[in-house]
């Protein structure tokens, strides 16, 4: 008895001991990692990765609701070695001024990089990782989705059968257009076009035309597509999915002028990037009946006020920018931006680099 209750305090001493050694190795590891600033919650594989790693110590802004305040973004990056954000955050020359000469590295958990100062970053020698291709399947089965519920008129028709508009079997009554023997042109032929072709094929679509910066012969091969120019885009299709990246050159390029040249029966889908579309442009289009309807999973700004008088229209299908939203892809998109930060801090070739 009195043996036992004295081994007690000895064990407590002990243990107590070690606690003290190993919290000074931890405070002199922890001193030796680089420190990176997460700007949002991103989905738990990422973190997981940043976790274990035993590379780096990070800090993030704990909420997936709201964007982290530009002020405290501001703050947050001062000293860091790298920056793992999302497309919400404008990373400009004041932010880079902000986080001083220790930032090397930028991953970007996103495909799209519009809100990137690319040349700054390129004059501070800082490498950049985004997170394309694992996406591609995402893009294209949500864009498919748009188009059909737009082109069906599936949000309208939903509309009327819950408030009554639902009566006796009409002819002509909520008809729309069908993909079969149709021509669907696309805006920006690259893996998620290609991916959006090969999902439409089987519903008996008689051509693919398309129109980039120049004709890519490889890609088009593979869903037999054809190389037109812009007028003639607009002209043939029965369908038009923008699948383009934002660019100077791009900025509001689905304008009055593209929409004047569309069918009245023609359908406008946009997936890639609000800045894209001259927004009153479309709104003039889809109220006048110069087209028939459009399908946007992007705006001008986001989220687009509820009083946009683009929500007014029963032609226009508007999505709060989800296709990406899925569990697969955002858990894949979080694991590459992390895996490409810590390659990146570590001097190594990232899984996705963006040249600069």
């Amino acid at each position: 008895m009195w043996s036992s209750v004295a081994l007690r305090p000895l064990q407590r001493l002990s243990v107590t001991r070690l606690n003290l050694s190993a919290a000074k190795t931890l405070q002199k590891n922890m001193s030796t990692l680089q420190r990176v600033y997460v700007t949002r919650q991103i989905p738990p594989d990422g973190l997981k990765i940043l976790r274990e790693s035993g590379q780096v110590q990070f800090e993030l802004w704990d909420s997936d609701d709201v964007p982290v305040p530009r002020a405290e973004l501001l703050q947050k990056v001062k000293g860091v070695d790298g920056l793992l954000c999302v497309l919400t955050e404008k990373i400009d020359a004041e932010l880079l001024d902000a986080a001083g000469p220790n930032l090397k590295v930028l991953s970007t958990m996103s495909v799209g990089f519009d809100h990137l100062n690319l040349e700054e970053l390129k004059k501070r020698g800082i490498r950049v990782g985004y997170t394309p291709d694992v996406l591609t399947d995402a893009v294209a089965e949500l864009t498919v989705a748009l188009l059909l519920a737009t082109s069906r008129r599936l949000i309208e028709a939903t509309h009327e059968a819950k408030t009554g508009g639902w009566g006796t079997w009409r002819t002509l009554w909520l008809c729309g257009y069908e993909l079969a023997n149709s021509t669907v042109g696309i805006f920006g032929l690259g893996r998620i076009g290609v991916a959006i072709a090969e999902r439409l094929a089987p519903f008996k679509v008689k051509r693919f035309i398309y129109t980039d910066v120049a004709p890519r012969p490889e890609l088009a091969s593979q869903i037999n597509a054809e190389f037109v120019s812009m007028d003639e885009l607009a002209k043939q299709s029965d369908f038009l999915a923008v699948c383009c990246a934002l660019t100077p050159e791009t900025k509001e390029i689905c304008n009055k002028d593209l929409f004047s040249k569309m069918k009245k029966t023609s359908i406008f889908i946009n997936t890639s990037r609000g800045g894209v579309v001259n927004q009153e442009d479309l709104y003039e289009a889809l109220s006048t009946g110069q087209i028939a309807g459009a399908g946007l999973d992007v705006t001008v700004p986001e989220p687009l006020p509820t009083s946009h008088p683009l929500f007014t229209l029963k032609n226009c299908v508007i999505l709060p920018h989800i296709a990406s939203a899925s569990y697969t892809t955002r858990n894949s998109m979080s694991s590459l931006a992390a895996n490409n930060l810590l390659l990146g801090l570590r001097g190594e070739p990232m899984i996705k680099g963006l040249p600069l």
